[in-house]
Formats: C-alpha cells, sequence, structure tokens
C-alpha cells in the first residue's frame, strides 16, 4: 500500500488509453519493455466508432488482473500510422511483440468483447522485463522464477508517477539486445529509436520474411575469443603475459593482415585452449610492451587457425604474506575497480572482458558481441526488476550494501551451479556496465568471481587465542606462512561450543609464531566449494608450506587435546628431517637450529610453570573443597537425625488425628441421636398446646350453653306469667323482662355457633 502506486492505479482507471498521434509517440510505445496492445478506429465518421467502446472496456478489464498496468493499450486514429503495423480496417487490434510474431485479434474466430481482447492479450504477450513484487511473506515467488535457470535482477528506484524513466530505457536497450538473435529490423528501429538516433522514415513495422544472407566472407567478424594470464616463468618474476586467444576460420589458408574473431561453439572455444596450453611455453618468455600476436593451425581442420596476441605485463607484490589485495599496474594501462581487487589465488583470474578494450586497444570489440547472446550461450538470462525503495532488503540479502546513496544494485543468481555474482557495487548501473556483467557471466570459462555472503569481519584484540575468521579472512587466515588448525561450527551445533576448552588449552600449549588456531561460524559464513562440509564439528589441518594438503580430522576419533596434539604432530611437515651424510650442516645452520630449539626448550619451560602453579592452585581448591564436602557431611546428618524425629513425630500426630476423628464421629452421632429427640418432644409439646387450646375452647363453650340454659330456665315461668297478662302497648320494659326479638335472634346465632364448636 503505497501512494505512487495507488495513484498510478488510478491514472490508469481514468485514462486507460494512450492516444498516438505521431510516428514518435509510436515508436515510443512500441519500444517501451511494457507489452503494448494497439487499437486503430477512425473517428471522422462517428464520435464513437464501432468496437471503441469494446476496446476502451477491455483496457479496464486487464486492470483487474494486471492491476499494476504492465500491460498497456494505446489508440491509433490516423491510417498511415494503423499501416505501419499492419492494422488496415478500424477497429482491428494489434498486439505488438518484439522477438515473436506480432499478432492481431482474430475477429473471425474469437467473439469480439472485451474480455476475450483482455484475455488473448495477456495470454500472447511477450514479457522482455519482468516486474517481481515479493508481498513480504513466505511465497514460492522467487522460487518459481529462479527454477526457470540463471536469473538476472536489477534492483532501481523506480517512481510509477515520472514521465520518464532513463535507467529502465537503457535496461530496455540492453534486453533488446541481448535476445535480438537473428538481428531483426524493426528491433534495430526500435534501438535507434532508443539511442535517440535519426533514422529515416518507417514504411512498415510489420514483420518481414528475413531475406537470404550474403555469403560469408572469408573471415568472419564474429567474436570468439578468450583472454588468458599465463603463470610466473620464474619465481622472482613480477611480470606476466596476458594472452587474448582467439579462433579464426579461412578457406585458403592465407594468413590473415589482422586480428579476426569468428564466431564458433563452446567445443572449438576448448579445443582451441587445449592446442594452446600445449604451446604455452612459447610465449612464457615474450617480453614487451606491445602487442605481439602469433598464429598457430589447429590440429583438428586445416582451414582453422588460432591467433594469440599476448603483452607483458607488470605484477605489484601487495604481499602475500599479509593477503593483502593485489594490484595490476601497468604504466599505459588503467584498469577498472573489478581488477583492482584480487585474492591470492590470482595466478589464475584473467581480465574481464571490458577491459580488453584497455589490454589491446587494436583488437575491435564491437558492439555485435553483445547482440544476440542470449542465443550463442547455455546460461541465457532471465532479466527481472524490482524496485529497490519497497524491496532493498532483498538487494542486502544478496550482497549490496545497507547503506548507499543510490540504491541502484544488480546480481546474477544461478540455482543450478548453487552460485550467484554482484556487479560492483561501486560501478553505476548503466547499459555499458550490465552489458559487460552479462558477457562476464556468458562466457565459456567467466572470469566473474563467486559472491560469497558473510559475517563481518570481527577485529580481536591479540591476546584472543582462537582467531575468528568469516569470509572476508578466509584466505588470509589459511594461507598465511604457518600450520592452522580450523574448526567448523554453527550457532545451532550444540555440541560444538564444549569444545572450546579443549582448543583454548591447545592454544596454549602450541607457539603462536609458528602455529594458529581457528573456528569459523558456517552458518553465517560462505565457504569455497573445496572447502565445505557435511557435518560439524568438524576439524581441517592446513600444513605450513602444503596448503592444498589438507587433512580433516577423523570422524571417528574423539576430539580430545592428547588426539589434537597427534594429530597435528603427524601431519604437519615442521618434522626434522634426516640429515644428509654428503652435505653435513652449516654452522649457521647448527646454530639457527640450536636457538630454535631453545625457543621450543623456554616456551615449554614457560608452559611448565604454567602448568605448575595451575596444579598448586588445584591443590589448594581441592583442599577447600574437601573441607566443604565434609561440613556438608555432618550437616547431611544432622539434618538425617531431625528429619526421623519429625517422623516420628508426625506418626503420633497421625495416629493422635486418627482417635480424634473417630471421637468426634462418636460424638457427632450422640448429637443427631439427642437432636432427633429433642424434635420429638417439641412436636408432642405442640400437639399438646394444639390440644390444650381446643380444651379451652371447649371448656368456655360448656360454660356459655350452661349459663343460657340457666337464664332460659328463668325465663320460662315469665312467659307464661305474660301471656297471663298481656302488657299495653308501649310500656316500658321492666328488668327481667322478655327481651325483644333482637336479642332473641342474638341468642339463636349464638346457640348455632355452640353447636357449631361441638
Amino acid at each position: 500500500m503505497s501512494a505512487v502506486y495507488i495513484e498510478k492505479f488510478v491514472r490508469r482507471v481514468m485514462k486507460p488509453l494512450l492516444y498516438i498521434p505521431s510516428q514518435s509517440e509510436l515508436l515510443d510505445f512500441l519500444s517501451n519493455y511494457e507489452p503494448g496492445v494497439l487499437g486503430y478506429f477512425e473517428f471522422s465518421g462517428s464520435p464513437q466508432p464501432p468496437g471503441y467502446l469494446t476496446f476502451f472496456t477491455s483496457a479496464l478489464h486487464s486492470l483487474k488482473k494486471d492491476y499494476l498496468g504492465t500491460v498497456r493499450f494505446g489508440v491509433i486514429t490516423n491510417k498511415h500510422l494503423a499501416k505501419l503495423v499492419s492494422l488496415v480496417h478500424s477497429g482491428s487490434v494489434y498486439l505488438h511483440r518484439h522477438f515473436n510474431t506480432s499478432l492481431v485479434f482474430p475477429r473471425k474466430v474469437i467473439n469480439y468483447t472485451a474480455e476475450n481482447i483482455c484475455k488473448w492479450a495477456l495470454e500472447n504477450r511477450e514479457t522482455l522485463l519482468r516486474w517481481l513484487w515479493p508481498h513480504g511473506g513466505k511465497s514460492l515467488l522467487l522460487n518459481n522464477e529462479l527454477k526457470k535457470g540463471p536469473a538476472l535482477f536489477l534492483f532501481i528506484p523506480f517512481n510509477p508517477l515520472a514521465e520518464s524513466h532513463p535507467l529502465i530505457d537503457e535496461i530496455t536497450e540492453v534486453a533488446l539486445e541481448y535476445n535480438n538473435c537473428h538481428g531483426d529490423q524493426v528491433v534495430e528501429r526500435l534501438l535507434q529509436h532508443l539511442r535517440r538516433v535519426d533514422a529515416p522514415v518507417l514504411e512498415s513495422l510489420a514483420p518481414e520474411v528475413p531475406a537470404r544472407l550474403p555469403d560469408p566472407p572469408l573471415i568472419t567478424a564474429s567474436p570468439c575469443c578468450n583472454t588468458v594470464v599465463l603463470p610466473q616463468w620464474h619465481s622472482i618474476s613480477r611480470t606476466h603475459n596476458v594472452c587474448e586467444l582467439c579462433v579464426n576460420q579461412t578457406t585458403g589458408g592465407i594468413k590473415p593482415s589482422s586480428v579476426s574473431m569468428p564466431q564458433c561453439s563452446f567445443f572449438e572455444m576448448a579445443a582451441a585452449l587445449d592446442s594452446f596450453y600445449l604451446k604455452e611455453q612459447t610465449f612464457y618468455h615474450v617480453a614487451s610492451d606491445s602487442i605481439e600476436c602469433s598464429n598457430f593451425l589447429s590440429s583438428y581442420s586445416p582451414f582453422s587457425y588460432y591467433t594469440a596476441c599476448c603483452r607483458t605485463m607488470n605484477r605489484s607484490m601487495m604481499g602475500f604474506i599479509d593477503s593483502e589485495q593485489e594490484v595490476f599496474e601497468t604504466p599505459a594501462i588503467a584498469f577498472s575497480s573489478l581488477e583492482k581487487k584480487c585474492e591470492v589465488d590470482s595466478l589464475s583470474s584473467v581480465p574481464h572482458i571490458e577491459e580488453n578494450q584497455f589490454l589491446f586497444p587494436e583488437v575491435d570489440m564491437d558492439s555485435t558481441n553483445f547482440t544476440g547472446l542470449s542465443c550463442r550461450t547455455n546460461k541465457t538470462l532471465n532479466i527481472y526488476l524490482l524496485d529497490s525503495n519497497l524491496f532493498w532488503l532483498y538487494a542486502e540479502r544478496l550482497g549490496a550494501p545497507s547503506v548507499t546513496h543510490v540504491k541502484e544494485f544488480a546480481a546474477i543468481v544461478d540455482v543450478k551451479e548453487e552460485s550467484h555474482y554482484i556487479l560492483d557495487p561501486k560501478q553505476a548501473l548503466m547499459k555499458f556496465t550490465l552489458e559487460s556483467f552479462i558477457q562476464n557471466f556468458s562466457v565459456l570459462y567467466s572470469p566473474l568471481k563467486r559472491h560469497l555472503i558473510g559475517s563481518d569481519s570481527a577485529q580481536f584484540p591479540s591476546q584472543h587465542l582462537i582467531t575468528e575468521v568469516t569470509t572476508d579472512t578466509f584466505w588470509e587466515v589459511v594461507l598465511q606462512k604457518q600450520d592452522v588448525l580450523l574448526l567448523y561450527y554453527a550457532q545451532w551445533c550444540g555440541f560444538c561450543p564444549s569444545l572450546n576448552h579443549v582448543f583454548i588449552q591447545l592454544a596454549r600449549l602450541l607457539p603462536p609464531d609458528t602455529f594458529t588456531v581457528a573456528r569459523i561460524d558456517v552458518a553465517q559464513n560462505d565457504l569455497p566449494w573445496e572447502f565445505m562440509v557435511d557435518r560439524l564439528p568438524t576439524v581441517l589441518f592446513f600444513p605450513c608450506n602444503r596448503k592444498d594438503l589438507s587433512v580433516k580430522y577423523p570422524e571417528d576419533l574423539p576430539i580430545t587435546l592428547p588426539n589434537l596434539l597427534k594429530f597435528i604432530l603427524h601431519h604437519s611437515d615442521r618434522a626434522p628431517a634426516p640429515q644428509n651424510l654428503a652435505n653435513p650442516p652449516t654452522k649457521e645452520c647448527l646454530q639457527s637450529e640450536a636457538t630454535l630449539q631453545q625457543g621450543h626448550i623456554s616456551h615449554l619451560e614457560r608452559e611448565i610453570q604454567k602448568l605448575r602453579a595451575e596444579i598448586s592452585a588445584l591443590h589448594q581448591a581441592q583442599v577447600q573443597v574437601e573441607a566443604q564436602l565434609a561440613s556438608a557431611r555432618r550437616d547431611e546428618h544432622r539434618l538425617l537425625r531431625q528429619q526421623q524425629t519429625l517422623e516420628k513425630q508426625h506418626s503420633l500426630l497421625r495416629l493422635h488425628s486418627e482417635q480424634l476423628r473417630a471421637l468426634y464421629e462418636q460424638k457427632t452421632s450422640e448429637l443427631e441421636e439427642v437432636a432427633r429427640r429433642l424434635q420429638e418432644l417439641a412436636d408432642a409439646s405442640e400437639n399438646l398446646l394444639t390440644e390444650n387450646t381446643w380444651l379451652k375452647i371447649l371448656v368456655a363453650t360448656m360454660e356459655r350453653k350452661l349459663k343460657d340454659k340457666d337464664a332460659a330456665e328463668t325465663l320460662a315461668p315469665l312467659k307464661e306469667a305474660r301471656s297471663d297478662h298481656p302488657e299495653p302497648a308501649g310500656a316500658p320494659h321492666l328488668p327481667g323482662s322478655t327481651p325483644p326479638s333482637n336479642v332473641s335472634a342474638t341468642l339463636t346465632s349464638e346457640r348455632n355457633n355452640e353447636n357449631r364448636t361441638d
């Protein structure tokens, strides 16, 4: 999610079609590295000609699957421009391809719809340069591309909103020349346009039937040369002879007047090198600042001969012992920064192809060496672009510096050969350096040095007994004038740290002026393939005078101090050699031998004194440890007695606890029985209270009944007397007289209540 890419996408959606009004803009459109689709529509007869809206919609459809817009859609309205790309009828669609035949949309076979046009363009497009957009997570994007073959990764700072991209134009020019195997005229015209070279007006950009090539001349001019550096002819010589070996062919056996470079196969070049090495003694003693050329016939064909042009060059000895970077120097020749860095084994190195013009200015190094190179090599490169503003981390993993002013970087990765090469970061990323980089990779005996990724070179104080080796310091340590014992380890190796004390003791025993103990973390540092190991830990021994006779420590032998000493003494070439009776040793030799032996004796005496001091210190430590052990034993016995006492108390407490638990259970059962009885008494008491209440009510009722009965018996004579002597109406009632009717009703209700109570 980047603002510039979002804006680019929005702009493509707002304007999916590019208008092509002139031939210059047509060449701009076709020479672009992105695939181009052109539609021809005549707007003179209609403001919206038939098929235009469909073509417009197809451009929008392409943005669904190709959201970065790497397929460009353009519109031509001029019929003369349309004829240049074989478009005659309005509504025709043209797909431009640089090296394969360009296509016109087959309207008679496929329906003319937006989906079909988009699908047809995406399926048949030709990708000259491909952008890679890793999403940052785990994916197979790079793996799938690297499985296709060697890959050239170009990291460039890309601005999607810029109107022009000069660096991409140069890369496009390199890609067009690299893949232009048949000298296509259309591609040549596009290359001229990219170079801003004036050219006549085009008649057609449509592919033509290739004309019959003329008969080759007696001496062709295609390149077939290789640079060879001869070893020193004398051990003290500071010069080397550098030769340019070329394969030449002629039909008449006529000796050419100038160096020619015909086209040849890898087998012919290999045969030329074999013949050259058989005659290399002839070129050892050539000493000349100018180029000396010699011709010799091939043993395979009477019509072939080889030309070797040699020149003597000084070699500045910066020091093999210190393993400093060596520099080739000549008064009249300036070398590029690529050759200023030379490893110790640079006797077998050869100058890069881009320097041939400085070594041999008389030899014409024309640009045709690079044109169509992809078809003349078995190591054809696939070219990929990455935005360094987004993916510089990948460049750093491949060897780019983490801090740089310009984020430009180029690297070649060859998975099959398990190696990769980088363009010198000090060189600018441009057409010339890219062509040289690709040429150096493509030749049979590539002068490129495999790039090894290692950890930063650590600087250790002089008192460190073990030297930490990195990729950069490997040759410096291994090839020094000392015996070297090298330990291979890794951070994930759990057993490796247990060997540190063994190697520290070994380093203390061995004299530091004649022996080096070192180690290297193979997980963080790459090594040359001849020094790779398949298991850890591994120990290698490099003798002083014969570094090529390195010896691997036996895998079935434990890595201990005595075994390491025996291994070193057995394989070291410092063992005393038998004396030659015919030539007795001189006095100086005996003195030097005595001095050397005295030095060894002094060193051993110092080591013995150190060991005695360590032994006394160990004795004192042993006494202290024994005293501490005795005290610990006493404490152990005391604690044992306390433990026994506590165990007895614990058993008594356990027994008492069991008794209390039984008593608790007994009391609990008794309390439950008492509670049950109390509950029964409470229930009985409640029943008695209820019965007592009913008895009280019954007694009260009986009393009322008795009273009512007595009152009735008292009132009976009075009623009889009243019936005999009736009272007058309205006469007042006397005490003891018959109650009124309402009183009778009250009495009646009370009797009913009493009956109900009974």
